[in-house]
């Protein structure tokens, strides 16, 4: 070996040892995180509760499952538990979180679609001398059954008013407002004649699926298919026969742009057979109901169906839409009538107390072209991206967003993120409605699970549930009153109904924590008590067997409101006949209670049945994490 071959080996050498202690520096850091975690001063409660959430995430020994978790207190901004909090994994509908917090962030509770009833030609003598055309801007809620109103007669009673009675045109459906795609990349191609995974289209109508009903005919002929609503417009092939036996019909749809085909056999004497399926092109059906509803109406439409496809031939999007509907002398599409949304709050629970997919993809849709100018899945993903980015100030390196429902298995999310969501808006003013919009535990309505534990009443959380993925991410107050925040993503995990097991088991041992702490991060926001619906004041005519208790939990309200409402009976002598007096929503704070040993909050609320929330804003004036015995607190009426 030369000088020169033996210094380079030498100098070779000498970097791969720096570049070892380097990497074994980093590995050793690295390995070192839970560990100091572990090694900061802690009580010994936090310590048992790190152990006790270890086991629980390891309890079922699943060697191909991936979790990221994070427990953070909002009181102290200290971390209690963190196990691959970084790691980005596929969150589900988890992803729900992200969207109605830059929903609200850009758009505002109050934000409100309007879809536009035009003509676009002039009208004389009752007569539309050109189309009429149905112009959405992304309401997911447009239905034909929207608080008991069907929009869509609605909006054929104002064409009727304004005196037309014949369109010598045809009905189009215009939903250039929004543009790509109207499915999510990643979308699981066999979920796509599924309901949660309707298209999402600036118009659509009835969420954008149709129920068919099969209904048995005479033996030998085909069954009668109707669709609901009626004039749905879609392609329907009919094989099956009405003949004996009891049969089978199926309904099969390969891809949504495919007609339906209804084979099989049903019996003449057999239940109808009904199945909810999804649209393929949601502008058209709107167009096409819209057609059957003028006719069912009294006018009469000379033309066809049709959509629009591009920007470029709407003759909406490109221009300025103006009133009143007839005036003879402007030119262009014209306002008959339009529809106004709810405000946006009201979408927003929906998305994520009823997991609602089509509202969360149509409200991404709807970020992306108010803020970004362009409504597609695309350009709203960016723009919470940067919400993430520029306003919460979380680690974006990574994160990937396809949808804004969570329905695309491509999306990629950390447990951190979802933390720093929450606690970013828990600074803001806007968290009150945000923590309106989450789901409570043990509420029936909205996340059944942990019923009868500490977290009923009192945890609230989105839910998140696609292909071997499972999630749950929000706030619960601890049994003493600490508020923490929580993020639970699981990949890769084969059983789902051990997954949800280990989430509740993660919330219910959070509820019940309890450590001594002092509120030192800032700017945190109370999350709200829930307020009880007002209670209409009326009377109760005590009927045969009856008793408070009875009567109490027929009426939703507890025993001691209902003692307290009617001072002057005596609960041991209740007649048959007697009138009770029902207590209204004033007659809140009906109880008192005196702490007893071993006493915390939480103990209290499940003892009188009311939220572990409101028990603690009944009494704003106590520490929750310093209970003395002896004190007494204010008992304010619960559920039942």
């Amino acid at each position: 070996m030369t000088e020169r071959e033996s210094g380079h080996h030498l100098t070779h050498g000498r970097h791969l040892l720096r570049v070892a202690v380097l990497v074994l520096s980093f590995t050793t850091a690295a390995a070192t995180v839970d560990e100091a975690l572990n090694d900061t001063p802690l009580d010994e409660s936090v310590r048992q509760l790190r152990a006790q959430l270890r086991t629980m995430v390891e309890s079922y020994g699943w060697r191909s499952a991936r979790y990221g978790v994070l427990a953070l207190s909002l009181e102290t901004g200290d971390t209690l538990y963190d196990k691959g909090a970084h790691d980005l994994l596929t969150p589900a509908s988890n992803l729900k979180l992200l969207t109605t917090a830059a929903a609200l962030q850009y758009l505002g509770p109050d934000f409100r679609y309007q879809t536009f009833l035009l003509a676009d030609g002039p009208i004389d003598k009752g007569r539309l001398k050109g189309d009429l055309v149905l112009y959405g801007t992304g309401d997911p809620g447009f239905s034909g059954g929207f608080r008991g109103t069907d929009l869509l007669e609605a909006l054929a009673d104002s064409l009727r008013d304004a005196g037309v009675y014949v369109v010598e045109g045809d009905v189009v459906g215009d939903g250039t407002f929004f543009s790509g795609p109207l499915l999510g990349e990643g979308w699981d191609r066999s979920d796509l004649n599924d309901a949660f995974a309707a298209p999402s289209s600036a118009l659509s109508f009835d969420e954008n699926v149709v129920t068919l009903r099969v209904v048995p005919s005479v033996r030998g002929r085909r069954p009668t298919v109707h669709t609901i609503p009626d004039g749905a417009g879609l392609p329907i092939e009919v094989t099956a026969l009405t003949g004996g036996g009891r049969g089978r019909v199926r309904v099969r749809r390969d891809d949504p742009s495919q007609t339906i085909s209804v084979y099989g056999s049903i019996s003449p004497t057999g239940r109808d057979v009904w199945r909810r399926i999804t649209v393929f092109d949601p502008p058209r059906f709107a167009a096409s109901v819209f057609r059957s509803v003028l006719e069912k109406r009294g006018i009469r439409v000379t033309g066809d169906v049709r959509t629009i496809a591009d920007v470029a031939s709407s003759p909406v999007t490109a221009r300025s839409l103006w009133a009143p509907a007839l005036d003879p002398k402007r030119k262009g599409p014209r306002i008959i009538a339009a529809h106004q949304s709810p405000p946006l709050l009201e979408y927003l629970k929906i998305v994520n107390k009823k997991s609602h997919n089509l509202f969360a993809d149509l409200t991404l849709k709807t970020i992306g072209r108010m803020v970004a100018g362009e409504g597609s899945f695309a350009a709203g993903s960016e723009v919470v991206r940067s919400f993430l980015a520029d306003e919460v100030k979380t680690d974006t390196m990574g994160v990937v967003i396809h949808d804004g429902s969570g329905l695309s298995g491509l999306s990629r999310v950390s447990a951190a993120v979802f933390v720093d969501v929450l606690k970013y808006m828990a600074r803001t003013a806007l968290w009150d409605l945000y923590w309106e919009t989450l789901p409570e535990a043990g509420n029936p309505r909205e996340l059944r699970r942990m019923y009868r534990t500490p977290a009923a009443g009192n945890l609230r959380a989105k839910t998140g549930t696609i292909s071997r993925v499972s999630a749950l991410s929000g706030l619960v107050r601890s049994a003493n009153g600490e508020r923490i925040l929580f993020s639970i993503l699981a990949n890769d995990v084969p059983s789902m109904r051990g997954a949800k097991r280990v989430e509740d088991r993660i919330g219910v041992r959070l509820a019940s924590f309890e450590r001594p702490f002092t509120t030192s991060a800032p700017g945190m926001a109370e999350p709200p008590t829930p307020v009880p619906p007002p209670v209409t004041a009326r009377t109760h005519t005590v009927r045969s067997g009856e008793n408070l208790t009875v009567i109490a939990r027929r009426y939703g309200i507890t025993l001691g409101a209902l003692t307290a409402a009617n001072p002057r009976l005596s609960p041991r002598r209740i007649m048959p006949g007697t009138e009770l007096l029902l207590p209204t929503a004033a007659m809140v704070d009906v109880q008192t209670h005196r702490v007893r040993a071993g006493e915390n909050f939480s103990v209290i609320a499940r003892t009188y049945g009311v939220s572990l929330n409101s028990l603690i804003a009944a009494n704003p004036n106590l520490d929750p994490s310093r209970l003395q015995i002896g004190q007494r607190l204010r008992v304010p009426a619960g559920t039942g």
